[in-house]
């Protein structure tokens, strides 16, 4: 065999053995991530709730119990995380916020949210409309090719 095909024979089954644990690692990962939610459902309960302020930022300044930020992972620990601040009856506690419905959390309103522990996995409102979230600003490429299609006379691109 020549050595280039002994390379690429190499390089091939290098490949196939990195795919290979990243299949199982996924599933693994995939298992894990399902046990979780299922135990996320199984403790969840409604709340109502005064949200006072949401913000991305890092664990350690949160506000969160010690308890909580010993527990987490390092790796964790210095990434930022949706944080609410909210109202809960008389006390005033920092409540970590799903990803995904973080954007639609409303500030400084009443809001009936379906918590567990200290996770907020959905918001509804309560009293009042709910504001729509804000629309992004569109990025320098997408205003320039927007102001062009305009001086072109062509159809505006969403």
């Amino acid at each position: 065999m020549s050595p280039v095909a002994i390379t690429l024979l190499v390089i091939v089954i290098v490949l196939a053995i990195i795919i290979a644990v990243l299949y199982f690692l996924g599933k693994k990962a995939q298992k894990k991530q399902a046990e979780q939610q299922e135990l996320l459902d199984a403790n969840k309960q409604t709340v109502s709730m005064l949200i006072i302020d949401k913000k991305r930022m890092k664990l350690k300044d949160a506000g969160l119990p010690q308890m909580v930020i010993d527990q987490t992972p390092k790796m964790m620990r210095g990434s930022k995380l949706p944080i609410i601040k909210a109202k809960v009856g008389p006390q005033i506690v920092s409540l970590i916020c799903d990803e995904k419905i973080f954007d639609s959390v409303p500030v400084k309103k009443e809001v009936k949210a379906v918590v567990s522990g200290i996770y907020v996995l959905d918001v509804k409102g309560l009293h009042g409309k709910t504001e729509a979230a804000p629309e992004k600003k569109k990025g320098f490429f997408k205003r320039l090719v927007a102001t062009a299609q305009e001086k072109a006379g062509a159809k505006p691109v969403k």
